[in-house]
């Protein structure tokens, strides 16, 4: 299989959370490999994307995130 890009991988996301976080762990390393192969220093999400678009759910993402190495921001 070859290696996603970051762009891929946060399609993946997306479809993840969609799915009822199926597999988030898996998907949020293979993006935080994505992005050390990339150079990139933070992940940006379109929040209109998310199923709990609330503040509430974005801090709660940015938190589990943070806790396995990545840095989420958000789209305007």
């Amino acid at each position: 299989m070859s290696e996603l890009t970051v762009a891929e991988a946060t399609d993946k996301i997306y479809e993840s959370l969609q799915a009822d976080n199926a597999e988030i762990d898996k998907h949020i390393a293979t993006l935080k490999a994505a992005m050390a192969r990339d150079g990139v220093k933070e992940a940006v999400f379109d929040s209109t994307r998310l199923p709990q678009n609330n503040r509430s759910g974005r801090k709660m993402m940015q938190a589990y995130f943070r806790q396995r190495g990545v840095t989420v921001k958000f789209a305007e």
